[in-house]
């Protein structure tokens, strides 16, 4: 008799107002391996996972856990069958510490109503040792920044030792090393008969840790549990976005823009003081030319959000010159917290920027035909899958709310757009689209500046490239340009 599946989910759909998140879906996961499920933005994938994890209830199919079927109402029932998930949007309280989070995650195991502190610090000490993934204990998680937050989810996760682990979106916001270093983690965990789920966009990397393959198109399952010595990324790709092709930018390297055409913003020894876990910004000369992309590269907390801040006109230099537009595009790093309010429509959301253009204003009032005109247009310019512009953003995947957002900053052709992980969550088709935008509006004449975690991202698109180490930036010379160079000069020890 053949082993029952760890996970076994057939014909399940679900419905959210008008929009089909999932329409007869599957998804079957061996004990023993790491099953990639993936899919474009708006496929149902966060859907099928938040079924599997107690968040969201079915209208309809069959689940399986440990070949029993079960309904699963809660989070606390998918934990007493096994199943843990880390959420691609932060659960943690931003103003207890790393340690105290942890503690609420493990309360179940303290009995009562008690909550075991120093058994909670030792094992998360413990992990770090196995693992490496040491986070701050004694940290406020709002003074983290989004690498630590999801380093902060995986360990609170792990820390309840599950059976059957649920990843969604774990890689968008860690480092080339950490993205290693968990995929080592999850191939221990798969090797000791236990089961990973893991939903990703980036085909190399779950072709690099996955064993078998799933993908979900508009809310239906094209591809079930295909081994890896049958698919390749073009095999995916083509079950992901139905044989259509995917419109990748061109690469702005080499180029000699910025030799031609005047500055757009120049810092002039800018200085901010370390605060909140940063490196801050020291002593920083930057000048972004019209018509260019500049990539900043570096690793997390070395001064790249305040460098962004100080771009978009969000917070003042303690020391230091300031040249930049009034007007300016931000694309915020996390979405979900600075980027959008989820209980806002799309309409509403737009207006967050475009209530200070004449053309949506009469006076004091806002004209919200002009803008639920203005939204309608972006839904099919930007491609956001929506039912209408009075749709709550709440309602999106996390790639059409990101779409949301770069629909917004991009309007109007600001002269600036500073761009924060802007490809962050996006499926392939989906990031190239963005990437594009930022392109086409640099070829306008916009300076673009592009803070990206993923290297590879920086080297492909950026026309420049500098670097952040603690504070200190540095251009690096064109024939450093590559993943080695850059790399030696974001781990430097020394001066930037």
């Amino acid at each position: 008799m053949a082993e029952p599946f760890a996970v076994e989910l057939d014909g399940i759909a679900k419905r959210f107002g008008r929009v089909q998140a999932l329409r007869q879906a599957t998804l079957r996961v061996r004990h023993g391996e790491v099953h990639a499920v993936l899919g474009e933005n708006g496929a149902g994938k966060t859907t099928l996972l938040s079924i599997l994890s107690g968040l969201i209830t079915p209208d309809q199919g069959r689940l399986s856990v440990q070949g029993r079927e079960t309904r699963l109402a809660s989070p606390r029932d998918a934990w007493s069958v096994g199943v843990g998930m880390v959420h691609q949007h932060f659960a943690l309280i931003p103003r207890l510490s790393v340690l105290e989070n942890l503690m609420l995650g493990r309360r179940s195991r303290a009995g009562g109503w008690g909550l075991d502190r120093d058994a909670t610090r030792q094992a998360a000490k413990q992990l770090a040792d196995e693992t490496g993934l040491a986070v701050p204990l004694d940290t406020p998680v709002e003074e983290l920044g989004v690498g630590e937050r999801q380093r902060v989810e995986i360990v609170r996760v792990l820390l309840r030792d599950p059976q059957i682990l649920v990843l969604d979106e774990p890689t968008a916001v860690l480092a080339p090393a950490e993205v290693s270093q968990l995929f080592g983690l999850l191939r221990r965990f798969a090797d000791e008969g236990r089961a990973v789920v893991m939903v990703a966009h980036k085909l190399d990397e779950v072709l690099a840790v996955g064993d078998r393959f799933t993908v979900l198109r508009r809310g239906e399952t094209v591809l079930e549990g295909a081994a890896r010595s049958d698919v390749d990324a073009s095999t995916l790709a083509q079950a992901m976005l139905g044989g259509a092709g995917i419109a990748l930018p061109a690469s702005g390297r080499g180029t000699s823009r910025s030799e031609m055409t005047e500055p757009v913003a120049t810092l002039s020894g800018v200085t901010v003081a370390p605060e909140r876990g940063s490196a801050g910004l020291d002593q920083v000369t930057l000048q972004i030319r019209r018509g260019e992309v500049v990539g900043v590269a570096g690793v997390e907390g070395n001064g790249q959000h305040e460098l962004a801040l100080i771009l978009a006109g969000r917070r003042s230099a303690d020391r230091g010159e300031v040249q930049a537009p009034q007007v300016c595009g931000y694309i915020a790093e996390d979405r979900a917290t600075l980027g959008l309010i989820s209980e806002f429509s799309i309409t509403e959301n737009l207006a967050l920027r475009l209530r200070e253009m004449p053309q949506f204003r009469r006076g004091p009032w806002l004209r919200w035909n002009r803008l639920r005109a203005r939204a309608r247009q972006a839904l099919q310019e930007f491609s956001i899958r929506a039912p209408g512009p009075r749709t709550p953003v709440s309602a999106l995947s996390g790639g059409n709310q990101q779409r949301v957002v770069v629909a917004r900053e991009l309007h109007g052709d600001p002269p600036l757009i500073v761009a924060e992980n802007p490809t962050r969550g996006l499926d392939v088709a989906a990031a190239g689209f963005v990437l594009s935008a930022l392109r086409e509006r640099a070829e306008a004449g916009a300076g673009v500046v592009l803070f990206s975690t993923d290297l590879d991202e920086v080297l492909t698109h950026a026309d420049r490239v500098v670097v952040l180490v603690r504070g200190r930036l540095s251009e690096v010379p064109p024939e450093e340009c590559t993943r080695d160079g850059v790399g030696r000069r974001m781990l430097a020890e020394g001066d930037a």
